[in-house]
């Protein structure tokens, strides 16, 4: 079983940064394929970066890419997202995953394991 906490979310003025981390609770962390997703009110839970077990590749979707880096720290067991110029349309709780890398890694069923989300909100 994983368990995974995220923490870094708050209220932030448009233009500005968060790091997002997600703490996570297994011995295998470095097997794990790790995502972030987002979910606004209203809308469905959507894909926003994804990394490979090893850290060699990052994956993004287009309103993310080039504003949003997604890291991995093997040996703290932990998953970042650094969020730069923000805006309005970014304001959701986001949601860490891990899983075995099925693919298409953009999917919810990519992934078996979620947290619980922390929530970023934007201010204009």
């Amino acid at each position: 079983q994983v368990q995974l906490v995220e923490s870094g979310g708050g209220l932030v003025q448009a233009g500005g940064s968060l790091r997002l981390s997600c703490a996570a609770s297994v011995r295998t962390f470095s097997a794990y394929y790790l995502g972030w997703f987002r979910q606004a009110p209203g809308k469905a839970r959507e894909f926003v970066a994804a990394i490979t077990s090893s850290g060699s590749r990052t994956y993004y979707t287009n309103s993310a890419e080039g504003r949003f880096t997604i890291s991995r720290d093997n040996a703290k067991n932990t998953a970042y997202l650094q969020m730069t110029d923000l805006q309005s349309e970014d304001a959701a709780v986001y949601y860490c995953a891990a899983g075995w890398g099925r693919w298409p890694i953009s999917t919810r069923e990519a992934f078996n394991y979620w947290g619980q989300g922390t929530q970023v909100t934007v201010s204009s």
